[in-house]
């Protein structure tokens, strides 16, 4: 099975479940949200799965550096918008699988992903 695995080249977290899914075997696509991009109908499609909560990164250095105009009043279109213009508030990785998308990496995802 293939997955496509949306990340950024300097976040350690992403490198650690890579490292892991590679480990295992597993065939991956990787698509660094910064350098080669996501689409916005890409990004709506990974937000209908898990969600525009889960999806954005409020834990990010970018959120906390946002205003509170632009903080206020989230919803899906306008955290899609947000994550277009600044995929670092992208919570990462996000790993799909063509039916299962996943978006961080903690014990559970891993066990997911890697058994």
């Amino acid at each position: 099975m293939s997955l496509t695995v949306y990340h950024l080249k300097n976040c350690d977290t992403c490198k650690k479940a890579i490292k892991a899914m590679l480990a295992k075997g597993l065939d991956l696509t990787l698509v660094d949200v910064r350098e080669d991009g996501i689409s916005a109908d890409q990004l709506a499609k990974l937000q209908s799965q898990v969600g525009y909560e889960i999806l954005l990164n409020t834990r990010s250095t970018t959120w906390r550096g946002l205003s509170d105009e632009e903080k206020a009043d989230m919803n899906a279109k306008k955290a899609l918008e947000l994550m277009g213009e600044y995929p670092t508030l992208i919570k990462r990785p996000i790993i799909d699988d063509g039916s299962l998308v996943t978006a961080g990496w903690d014990k559970k995802v891993e066990a997911l992903r890697t058994s």
